[in-house]
């Protein structure tokens, strides 16, 4: 009997369907990658492996890092999301099952016709109900689909939300080591214009320098001394959201390192172009989100066409309370159910439009992706190879810096040359110091970028296990 119900009422859906088909494959609109970088990688590129921040030779940068993977707060919300993903999967897989529901119900009644007597009725109701509706359309099983390329999407952004995290760590690390270096500069720096002033005095009180020259040097020293508040405050500012970083109040909070002097840089290997489509979580997320929207698209053209559902139900009725055992009334009920949308004023091929243009935006939003994938890594490459070299060359300078503010000192020292000359060497000095500890940090900063602008070390065919095993 259910099989010719079934047979009838997809005959009857046949009837209703006329000419409709719903999508099955993601649109191939992917760019076409380059075949090489325009940049070139370094020659003693490191090879590019998921714990990288272990390069920079800074057990204290690891040990950051370890604490950040455990406390930061954005990395437990991304959890979240792919737990709530996977229930999501859960709930869209229901609609493939049968849905099986039981009732009971008992209930005593007394009624009285006016003037007559109490009559009292008793019953007992226990009834089995199943419902299934049959996915002719794929509609329901493309629903899961979306659900599980929306929990790949999730697992894939709670990888980038890691990879930023350590990046920022180790971001946040550097400067604050930077800022301490400047600092201690700032402070030699201070210490050595002090030493200028005492010579400048000794000069004045003999009458061999003027009282402007003794002014001169002493706004340098000034100048020198105001200048270390401000790098104080931004050390001050910069460890604090290091802490927010690492997932710990700012209060106690510190790090043991004081320069950046020592700290190892290495570079990455770029590979080809095309690795980054399987290297980077983000593009592998907007890849999952792309197939999410297309198995949208069949879920929104399957609502169009004729809906079938089996209902069955079995039961038990007494006219007692709470009791089926004297000879209760025994049903059973099997139906076969059609409904085909006739009008719904364009309510359902508004969501197929709907669904349809959100599908080409996420097309264009992968290639999008892609491209500022492509100039991360070029920027990366370029910034790495000429930091490197300008932090080459500014160390020059600042060797000749030096050795011109000792020969300008000496010949301060004995007339040769007015201070004019010896306040200019100090400041080029200066600056020359302050220039090389930015630059320093500048190619650090350029490191990190290009290790997560490769994806840091990330593997798409590792996310699935690796995400499993997070927090």
């Amino acid at each position: 009997m259910m099989r010719n119900l079934v047979s009838a009422a997809a005959a009857l859906a046949v009837v209703g369907l006329g000419a409709c088909a719903t999508v099955g494959e993601p649109p191939s609109g992917r760019l076409a990658m380059p075949l090489a970088w325009t940049e070139s990688g370094a020659a003693d590129a490191v090879v590019l492996t998921r714990d990288w921040w272990n390069g920079f030779g800074s057990a204290e940068l690891t040990e950051l890092v370890a604490a950040a993977g455990g406390a930061n707060p954005d990395l437990a919300i991304a959890s979240e999301h792919v737990r709530q993903a996977e229930a999501q999967v859960r709930i869209a897989g229901a609609a493939l099952f049968p849905a099986l529901n039981l009732s009971a119900a008992t209930a005593l009644r007394e009624t009285r016709v006016q003037g007559g007597s109490w009559t009292r009725e008793n019953s007992s109701i226990a009834a089995l109900a199943a419902t299934y509706e049959i996915d002719l359309w794929g509609g329901n099983a493309a629903g899961v689909r979306s659900a599980e390329s929306t929990l790949s999407a999730t697992r894939f952004d709670q990888e980038t939300v890691r990879l930023t995290l350590v990046a920022g760590v180790a971001s946040g690390y550097f400067q604050v080591l930077s800022l301490r270096g400047r600092i201690a500069t700032g402070r030699e720096d201070l210490v050595i214009a002090e030493r200028v002033l005492k010579v400048v005095e000794a000069r004045t009180r003999y009458g061999a320098a003027s009282p402007l020259d003794l002014a001169r040097q002493q706004e340098a020293v000034l100048t020198l001394r105001a200048a270390i508040p401000p790098l104080e405050l931004q050390e001050v500012q910069t460890l604090y959201a290091l802490a927010t970083l690492v997932g710990t109040p700012p209060e106690g909070f510190n790090i043991a390192g004081s320069s950046v002097t020592g700290l190892g840089v290495p570079r990455a290997g770029p590979g080809l172009p095309a690795d980054l489509l399987v290297r980077r979580p983000d593009l592998a997320s907007a890849e999952a989100r792309l197939a999410a929207a297309n198995a949208n698209v069949a879920v929104a053209r399957a609502a169009l066409l004729p809906n079938i559902s089996l209902t069955g139900s079995a039961g038990l009725a007494s006219n007692l309370l709470i009791n089926f055992l004297n000879s209760p009334t025994a049903a059973l009920g099997l139906g076969a159910a059609l409904l085909q949308p006739i009008f719904d004023g364009g309510r359902l091929r508004g969501q197929v439009d709907v669904a349809t243009s959100s599908e080409r935006e996420l097309v264009e939003a992968y290639r999008k992706s892609i491209l500022a994938a492509l100039a991360d890594v070029e920027g990366a490459l370029a910034a790495g190879g000429r930091t490197a070299d300008q932090e080459a060359l500014q160390a020059q300078v600042v060797a000749q810096a030096r050795i011109a503010l000792r020969l300008s000192e000496i010949r301060y020292r004995e007339g040769v040359d007015d201070l004019l000359v010896l306040l200019d060497t100090q400041r080029t000095l200066f600056q020359a110091l302050d220039q090389l500890a930015q630059i320093r940090l500048s190619r650090l900063q350029a490191s990190i970028s290009l290790f997560k602008a490769l994806g840091g070390g990330w593997e798409i065919n590792g996310a699935v296990s690796a995400s499993d095993t997070s927090g």
